[in-house]
């Protein structure tokens, strides 16, 4: 009885959070409507050939022919039989309950269990938890169907959790917390959430060790450090599966370096991501404050014409313009919405630099001016050069603008840790009075000013692209009157949001002198301001996240739902394999192809690397040249020479989809498609992968493999094809593929199938070697004769990682029991 009724408030929260979650999504959880996102859509396109292939042999395929021509499935289905545990461990973690609900009710949860840890109060742990998960870079990214990503932040403070317990002299409860949430962290397959939050760990374990300097108490930090270490380890060893074949995939991918020497070598990094793909999204230096304002920039890059009251002051012969305008106006090439931690946390933020004190501050403030500072990418570029350059694994992830969310973390801890001291310690108000009224300057002042002034601290209400383009497309003359109208537009979306933040500062404010007078309790002030943040933030998530967008269930498998006209006269043609190129959509953009033919465009951030350079040297321009010649050749590619699409034909690109008008398409036949694998005539070794690829230029791939010289002992010089040779794919699966192969004199044999370490090779059962060719295939020798050429994709290292990985699942499960019992020995007596 007394165990219950000492948790009995955390269960009350809990419930609490649970009915919040369900509240932001409803009415569109409880009559079933789901967010058709365009991932997720692209998910099930790819995926087809994954899924079919598990139900019908229950096993996963590590590798499909679905998208690019064919890739591994290490990104694209991240599931491992040694992860499946932590699979029902998330389920009883969020409750069972529904998709979206959980989604919302697990980032409250984790701040919640952070708070608890750092021993704050239930009622003000619970304020924490809200103003952290309503954040609205999190309801963003579910709009925009970046789920891996929003689950893995939502483990993060959990995970941080089990670090603030170890150091709390808590070493067991620590160790299991954190073992435990790196482990479901990691299996939510966003590294690089997880890798940026190591610095925030990485300050925080400084602030502690501080701290344990001061108080003379080292040899406890050392061995809470032990064991941090340790459980961090065997999280991480959980999810070797997935970590040890992300890492060797990205190795190949657009993450990898690239064997092509560039001119513009300043451009490149050791990772292979080029610098202005890295910045790409910067977040601009005055774009930072929408922290405090959410529309300083606009919001999101929705048409201008969306927004209502905006459109007020529009000139009525100007909205054909606004409905191609975006309502952003930053430097970005876009954004679906702003980073907003809300008004008043900023406000609590900016006292806590005052009347917080101890390393821990400090630690969140660095964390805080890291994270924005980095943010900035190109409009800081000294700064980002150095983390590109010298600080490991950096430059392994693109879009920087993302590691705001460090910032969306420490900016709320702070925050609630400033509360805590005003609500023990309310004389505060009298004693540093002049660390409110600056603080009110900062904040409420700021906003003010914002609102009363925008011109002076923004003069331009015009992106640089944006003017670039209207001023290609406008007359001058015409041009100025345009600006000015729409300067007026964007000024009132931003000073009203400037207003809006100014009043939310004010009450809260209000709030705190209320209570530091004595005119409230102290839960009556904690529980007004849970509603006054809750309610600004809520309010601003649902401009990014709201009801319409959710859609009837089985919307999603609307694409999927029936094949075209063309897809059935496709499907007629039962070969084993080939590939189709879908030029009625946007080629490299969608995965709609996918779900009824194996091809070569797609949609996926992490594809190889090789067929990406690939894409740019040859297939872009081939497909051009191809939309050239429709017009005169109608629907007959036989009227063309195989030297049109050389390398399309040797990825055995059997069919061309033609758009036409009305949205209707035509299947177009290739006749010089080279089929699943054919004999060459010659061998030409070049010294590097630029001489490789800019040889495709000159040569047939018919008759002519090119073949970097590392790879001379497995792909020798040919003796010459024979025209009595055959090649035959007698038995596919998206994981092993087997030939007959029928040759007097036998010779080399290129195979259409994407090269990548892995794949095995065997000549009648004897595992044999094979190279690549022609920069991105498979090559061999095959000897004169009948024989059965086979390649598998089984790697050893599966079966390495997944015994290495439930022996740590073993050890996990003994660490739980072990806490268990002695939690029941020390409540019995």
């Amino acid at each position: 009885m007394n165990l219950f009724k000492k948790l009995l408030p955390d269960v009350v929260v809990i419930v609490l959070f649970a009915l919040i979650s369900f509240a932001y999504f409803y009415p569109a959880v409880n009559e079933g409507r789901i967010l058709a996102q365009h991932d997720a859509v692209a998910g099930i396109g790819s995926g087809r050939e994954m899924s079919e292939y598990l139900e019908k042999t229950g096993e996963r395929t590590r590798w499909t022919n679905s998208i690019f021509g064919g890739m591994p499935t290490y990104q694209m289905s991240p599931s491992y039989d040694s992860t499946d545990t932590l699979g029902w461990i998330q389920q009883v973690y969020h409750l069972f309950l529904p998709t979206y609900v959980w989604y919302v009710f697990v980032m409250l949860l984790g701040f919640y269990i952070l708070l608890r840890a750092f021993d704050f109060k239930v009622w003000m742990s619970a304020l924490g938890a809200i103003i952290w998960a309503f954040s609205s870079y999190f309801f963003i990214i579910i709009a925009a169907g970046h789920i891996w990503k929003f689950v893995a932040l939502a483990y993060i403070p959990p995970t941080i959790a089990g670090m603030v317990l170890a150091y709390r002299g808590k070493l067991l409860a620590g160790g299991i917390v954190t073992a435990l949430f790196v482990a479901l962290q990691i299996v939510a397959n966003h590294p690089q959430m997880s890798y940026y939050f190591l610095f925030v760990m990485l300050f925080m374990a400084i602030a502690y060790g501080v701290m344990a300097w001061r108080e003379k108490m080292i040899p406890q930090f050392i061995k809470a450090s032990v064991v941090l270490v340790v459980a961090g380890l065997l999280g991480v060893c959980v999810n070797l599966s997935n970590l040890y074949h992300t890492y060797e995939y990205s190795k190949e991918t657009m993450r990898g370096k690239s064997e092509l020497v560039k001119e513009n070598s300043a451009n490149q990094t050791n990772s292979g991501l080029e610098r202005s793909y890295i910045t790409q999204w910067s977040y601009g230096i005055g774009e930072t404050f929408s922290l405090l304002v959410p529309n300083v920039k606009g919001g999101a890059s929705v048409p201008l014409a969306q927004n209502e009251k905006a459109m007020e002051k529009a000139d009525p012969n100007y909205m054909g313009l606004y409905s191609q305008l975006g309502q952003y106006w930053g430097e970005q090439p876009g954004t679906s919405g702003p980073v907003y931690v809300g008004a008043f946390v900023m406000f609590l933020f900016i006292l806590g630099l005052f009347i917080v004190k101890g390393p821990m501050k400090w630690a969140l403030v660095g964390g805080t001016v890291f994270s924005i500072l980095l943010s900035w990418g190109h409009n800081f570029m000294g700064l980002t050069d150095f983390f590109i350059d010298y600080v490991p694994m950096y430059s392994k992830f693109r879009a920087v603008s993302s590691i705001l969310v460090i910032a969306e973390f420490t900016i709320p801890l702070l925050a609630i840790m400033a509360l805590k001291e005003v609500v023990e310690r309310p004389q505060l108000w009298n004693e540093s009075r002049k660390s409110f009224y600056i603080t009110f300057a900062l904040t409420g002042g700021l906003s003010l000013l914002f609102a009363l002034a925008p011109g002076f601290f923004f003069p331009s209400y015009v992106s640089s692209a944006e003017m670039n383009a209207l001023q290609n497309a406008i007359p001058a003359d015409q041009l100025a009157p345009i600006l000015i109208n729409l300067e007026e537009i964007r000024k009132s979306i931003f000073t009203s949001d400037a207003w809006r933040s100014f009043f939310v500062v004010l009450i809260g404010a209000v709030l705190l002198w209320g209570y530091c007078a004595g005119k409230l309790k102290a839960q009556l002030l904690v529980g007004l301001l849970a509603l006054l943040c809750l309610v600004d933030m809520w309010s601003v998530n649902k401009r990014y996240l709201y009801d319409e967008q959710f859609v009837a269930k089985g919307t999603e498998m609307q694409p999927f739902l029936e094949p075209s006209e063309t897809d059935k006269q496709i499907l007629q043609d039962k070969s084993l394999d080939y590939r189709v190129l879908n030029l009625s959509v946007n080629t490299f953009n969608e995965n709609n192809t996918a779900y009824w033919h194996k091809s070569i465009g797609g949609y996926h951030a992490a594809k190889l690397r090789r067929y990406q350079e690939m894409i740019d040297e040859h297939i872009q321009g081939e497909i051009t040249a191809l939309y050239k010649t429709l017009p005169s050749v109608g629907a007959d590619l036989s009227q063309v020479g195989d030297t049109l699409t050389p390398v399309l034909n040797m990825l055995n690109t059997r069919y061309f989809i033609i758009p036409l008008q009305q949205g209707k398409t035509i299947p177009m036949f290739n006749p010089h498609a080279l089929g699943n694998a054919w004999f060459v005539n010659e061998v030409q070794y070049v010294n590097n992968a630029n001489e490789e690829i800019e040889a495709l230029h000159q040569v047939n791939p018919a008759h002519v493999a090119v073949v970097d010289k590392k790879f001379q002992n497995e792909v020798k010089a040919s003796v010459g094809a024979d025209s009595l040779s055959t090649i035959v794919l007698t038995s596919y699966e998206p994981n092993a593929l087997k030939y007959e192969v029928n040759s007097p004199k036998g010779g080399t044999v290129v195979f259409a199938e994407i090269y990548y370490p892995g794949w095995r090779s065997f000549i009648d059962g004897e595992e044999v070697l094979h190279g690549r060719a022609d920069y991105i295939l498979r090559a061999m020798n095959v000897p004169a004769g009948k024989h059965v050429v086979e390649f598998t994709f089984d790697p050893q290292s599966l079966h390495v990682t997944e015994t290495i990985a439930f022996i740590a699942l073993g050890i996990l499960g003994l660490a739980i029991l072990v806490a268990i019992v002695l939690a029941l020995k020390k409540n019995k007596k």
